[in-house]
């Protein structure tokens, strides 16, 4: 505040002079326009006829005369000039005016100018003449001069009484200003102390009372985030506490059948069953353990924000090609038959089945649902993978359905939290899928829901090899359709065909 102060206050002084002489010259002009009238009377111009030129005199009064004379500050000059020119009376110092536009007769005109080096007002005025004699004859004119003394004085005089007081005043309002502010501040100074001293695990909300009233917006936003930080912070550590407590028991039975083999080993014993028994365990744990960390950076990458800003054009039946192509020889291990129903994904793409979104992202997401649904499809079960599009051109809608035990409608909306997996299922797992699966979802603005495949339904399906089938899962996940895109779709890496399981049909994929 103060630097705009020290500019404005010079800038005050000019104004304030400028302001001043105009004050001061406007009385003093009045006065001296009046002397130049009462002159102008003085003269008058005779016409002398019989074809001789006109002429004008000048009686100059014994009052006029005194009044001239009676200023003690400044010097008065007057001048009165006959027809063309022609020196009549005054002092003949006096400059003639140059009026680019000549005023009226009997109009008073100022101007400044002049005297013997010295400044000077002047005050002039023409003298009208008949209409036989004003073509072609100069006018007489009468000029008043005066010095600027008395005009100074009072200019003087008025920047004083305005500039003086504003010495007592600007200096007087700078420092209640400094008060003002220091008392204001005060408690954004407190607020700022407490919150320096604060511990960095203390997420609680800054007391508003105690914060000024302009800044209490910002209280409320800090507030705010302060709030949801805690939130995010209380979910980071509750999901790394569960998976710390998720990878202790396959960590532990390593452990266990490592430390068993070696004892067999210290013992003398050489029976190569016992071993190989105890070696499959450690794979198995060992496998089980390296799942739940690749499902653990899944999870860290689908809550990444930075990953949900690089979307791109993704074809979804070729993601799903791919994930069902990748899986057969699981499924032929399992004797589950796993098919793919959707457009071919040949070199030219399968059109309108292309959304925007992250690869990488939607990629796991179908994996871990086909995953999900072999990992609960007994033997001899079905798990079928769709690719459809929508005829509106709104939405691209991506099915995994299976003949597994289904889930019970109670625990639809649990199966896609973080490490809830369904009781009496006896199937290894770390209950992550689904909740990476629903990340990626919300990220990319899709819906997905789950109901049962009611698979047991169809003809020939209800028993099959002596495996009685459950009502089966159908996870349906539809993806809006951001912007009509064709990508083009290239082979996935190697040979082969999948067989649809439902109608036996085999596709390239």
């Amino acid at each position: 505040m103060l630097a705009p102060l020290l500019l404005l206050w010079p800038m005050s002084v000019v104004l304030t002079w400028l302001v001043a002489q105009g004050i001061a010259n406007k009385p003093f002009d009045r006065q001296l326009g009046e002397m130049a009238r009462v002159l102008s009377q003085q003269v008058t111009v005779q016409d002398a006829g019989g074809g001789t030129l006109p002429s004008a005199s000048f009686a100059l009064p014994a009052s006029a005369a005194e009044l001239l004379h009676t200023d003690e500050t400044d010097t008065l000059y007057y001048q009165v000039l006959g027809l063309d020119g022609q020196y009549l009376s005054g002092d003949r110092a006096l400059p003639m005016p140059n009026d680019e536009e000549r005023a009226a007769p009997g109009v008073v005109r100022y101007r400044d100018d002049e005297i013997n080096r010295e400044p000077v007002r002047i005050a002039y005025v023409r003298i009208g003449l008949p209409g036989s004699m004003a073509a072609g004859v100069e006018a007489p004119i009468v000029q008043v001069a005066e010095t600027l003394g008395k005009r100074s004085r009072l200019a003087t005089e008025i920047i004083k009484g305005v500039m003086l007081p504003q010495f007592v005043i600007l200096p007087l309002a700078v420092l209640l200003v400094w008060l003002a502010l220091a008392r204001g501040i005060a408690p954004l100074n407190e607020l700022q102390q407490r919150i320096r001293r604060r511990e960095s695990h203390d997420l609680s909300p800054i007391d508003e009372r105690d914060a000024p009233e302009e800044v209490s917006p910002l209280v409320r936003a800090i507030n705010d985030l302060l709030a949801r930080l805690d939130r995010s912070i209380g979910a980071q550590k509750h999901f790394l506490a569960d998976a710390a407590h998720q990878l202790k028991t396959p960590l532990a039975g390593l452990r266990t059948q490592a430390e068993l083999a070696q004892r067999e080993i210290d013992a003398g014993e050489r029976d190569p069953q016992a071993l190989k028994k105890s070696l499959q365990q450690i794979a198995r744990a060992s496998q089980r353990a390296a799942r739940m960390v690749n499902q653990l950076l899944a999870m860290a990458r689908a809550e990444d924000a930075s990953q949900a800003l690089q979307h791109q054009p993704v074809n979804l039946a070729r993601l799903a090609a791919e994930a069902v192509h990748d899986f057969v020889p699981r499924a032929l291990e399992k004797r589950i038959d796993l098919g793919y129903e959707g457009p071919e994904t040949t070199r030219r793409g399968a059109a309108g089945l292309s959304v925007s979104g992250q690869p990488v992202l939607l990629r796991e997401l179908i994996r871990n649902l086909v995953d999900n649904a072999l990992q609960y499809t007994p033997e001899g079960g079905t798990v079928t993978v769709r690719a459809v599009d929508d005829p509106f051109g709104q939405v691209v809608v991506v099915q995994v359905e299976d003949s597994g035990p289904g889930i019970p409608a109670a625990e639809r909306d649990k199966v896609f939290q973080p490490f809830y997996r369904s009781l009496g299922t006896n199937v290894d797992g770390s209950g992550l899928g689904l909740a990476i699966v629903r990340e990626i979802a919300q990220q990319h603005g899709a819906e997905i829901t789950l109901e049962d495949a009611n698979l047991r339904h169809r003809p020939g399906l209800s028993e099959q090899g002596g495996v009685a089938f459950g009502p089966g899962a159908r996870f349906t996940v539809r993806f809006p359709v951001q912007f009509p895109v064709q990508v083009p779709v290239e082979p996935p890496a190697g040979p082969g065909t999948v067989t649809d399981g439902n109608t036996g049909e085999s596709h390239p994929t």
